[in-house]
């Protein structure tokens, strides 16, 4: 068989059941081979960057490997800045693209473009198919080091004459490559130490990433901190991973965390880090973040520990199985102090906002639509105000319920996001929460989502405004707005029927009172188009330079 025959082989093989493309001449041999697929679904989207924004919504709800395709030139830098996302969060994806001739490489030919050179920083690894017969074993390869370790995308990319070339098809059965042998098990002397640590504490505080969601480690997390008694806060990436109605929940740290998180980390004496990575948005300053702690980091990238900040007890490992050895070495002790503590700091800091203007503001919006499906659904979103109004207002019950760009912060992200969590999880709610501006940067993917029959509901926060553009003009620029004010928008009303399906209007609160439920839950796509004031920020807020427990009212 050829090349682009082997390959579709090789995908069912990995029981890849979608692929988000778009097709090209360089492509071509494997579109043609997948038109023979009774197994794979292709999903066409309506740009490259949907694919690929597509592929890793599909992955953050299923916990399997996205997958997408384009073909070389600027189909494959199309998908730059979605490789990029998923690079930064974590996510297993492998992307194929398709390449000129091998005898064409390097002379400016049509549509060339070096697309493992420029994605060499923003993938964990990638491949230039130049030997017909290692496609088998490279494509094995890429889905396994997408898939172990610290998870990431994979770039395959297939020069046309390779792709049609015939080869002897045999799939290996297993995957031996030296030098990358990721840690999975905690040395047992650390965990022993981490026991003892947590067994002498007075003030701990769990601090949970991303890596928890990863490892499938949420029910291990919420024994973990039950017997403990300690309190958890979230990275934005780790939300989902902890029950937000639970008592010794904290809500998100860092920039836009609530104030009483932000308090907790710094009056904690053991801080105990797990599967998150202290980014900036977290620590904010390294030499006020957690003074009074010992700090406990558990990564499962050694890379990671260490980086940001100073760490006494380090801990290469898989999070779960980090958790599943350490909870029978602990003992129970008596917090009740600390968590009298806890409670005083949430009664004395709440997440609040004003509703004296009379205006329909976002967080009543939010508010509303946790009401609505009482964490039952798969929220994505965009990236801006209204990203951080979810994180805060939103009280995620499930893992692998929040689909949104943390670690880039791509804008446009979440509408072709929503279709690949739609399609990697049927059956479930789908709600998009967006803004003006981050909606219309992919808004040709309601193409796609109408012509895969998906029903995903879109909420538009719509301020007419860059929002957090004009909130950090307003701190750091002295309120002069330059180039964030939308002088014309579409009729997002409108728009939802040339697309063929309802659109909604709420101004206030009583509309919102009185359609939101009904939208949400009528079967089939639908927009929801909030008006929201200009003014409103999203508070608290920590200014640069500032430690977390220095944050502001903003509001």
């Amino acid at each position: 068989m050829t090349v682009a025959e082997a390959l579709v082989q090789c995908l069912e093989r990995e029981n890849v059941d979608t692929i988000f493309g778009y097709p090209g001449g360089a492509i071509l041999p494997v579109y043609d081979a997948l038109y023979h697929s009774s197994r794979i679904k292709h999903v066409l989207v309506r740009h490259e960057q949907g694919a690929v924004h597509a592929a890793d919504g599909y992955a953050r709800v299923s916990g399997k490997v996205g997958v997408c395709i384009a073909t070389s030139g600027p189909g494959a830098t199309n998908l730059v800045t979605g490789i990029a996302n998923a690079y930064m969060d974590s996510i297993p994806m492998v992307i194929i693209t398709g390449q000129v001739p091998t005898s064409q490489i390097g002379t400016d030919s049509f549509q060339e473009v070096d697309i493992t050179g420029i994605t060499l920083p923003i993938t964990k690894h990638n491949y230039l198919l130049k030997y017909p017969d290692r496609l088998p074993a490279v494509v094995k390869s890429a889905f396994h080091i997408a898939s172990t370790g610290r998870p990431g995308p994979v770039l395959i990319d297939i020069p046309k004459d390779i792709a049609q070339t015939k080869i002897a098809f045999k799939y290996p059965t297993s995957v031996r490559l030296r030098g990358y042998k990721p840690t999975y098990k905690g040395h047992p002397s650390k965990i022993k130490e981490i026991a003892a640590l947590i067994g002498k504490a007075k003030r701990p505080v769990i601090y949970a990433g991303g890596g928890i969601i990863a490892s499938n480690a949420s029910s291990e997390l919420l024994q973990f901190a039950e017997a403990i008694s300690a309190p958890v806060t979230n990275t934005f990436m780790g939300l989902a991973g902890f029950p937000g109605d639970h008592p010794l929940f904290l809500g998100m740290l860092g920039l836009h965390g609530t104030r009483y998180a932000n308090l907790a980390i710094t009056e904690s004496d053991l801080l105990i880090g797990l599967g998150a990575r202290f980014d900036d948005r977290v620590v904010m300053n390294i030499n006020t973040f957690a003074p009074k702690a010992t700090v406990i980091h558990v990564d499962i990238d050694p890379a990671e520990i260490g980086k940001v900040i100073g760490t006494n007890v380090p801990l290469v490992g898989d999070v779960k199985l980090v958790l599943k050895a350490l909870l029978p070495l602990l003992e129970k002790v008596d917090r009740s102090e600390w968590l009298e503590r806890i409670r005083s700091l949430k009664a004395e800091y709440p997440l609040t906002y004003s509703r004296a203007c009379g205006a329909l503001k976002p967080q009543f919006v939010i508010e509303q639509l946790w009401q609505c499906t009482k964490g039952d659904a798969i929220i994505a979103t965009d990236v801006g105000q209204h990203q951080m109004w979810v994180a805060q207002f939103y009280k995620f019950r499930e893992p692998r319920t929040l689909v949104s760009s943390g670690g880039l912060g791509c804008m446009g992200f979440g509408l072709p996001a929503a279709v690949g969590a739609c399609i990697g999880a049927p059956g479930r709610k789908v709600i998009l929460v967006t803004g003006d501006g981050s909606l219309q940067m992919t808004m040709q993917e309601l193409g796609t989502m109408i012509e895969q029959g998906l029903d995903v509901k879109i909420v538009i926060l719509n301020n007419y405004v860059l929002g957090m553009v004009r909130q950090l003009q307003e701190f750091y620029c002295e309120g002069r707005y330059m180039a964030v004010n939308f002088r014309f928008h579409p009729d997002f009303e409108l728009l939802a029927k040339a697309y063929g399906m309802p659109g909604y209007t709420f101004k206030t609160e009583e509309d919102v009172l009185r359609g939101l439920a009904e939208a949400i839950d009528k079967p089939g796509p639908a927009i929801i188009n909030c008006i929201v004031p200009a003014e409103e920020n999203v508070s608290p807020m920590v200014m640069a330079g500032s430690g977390i427990h220095e944050a502001i009212d903003c509001g």
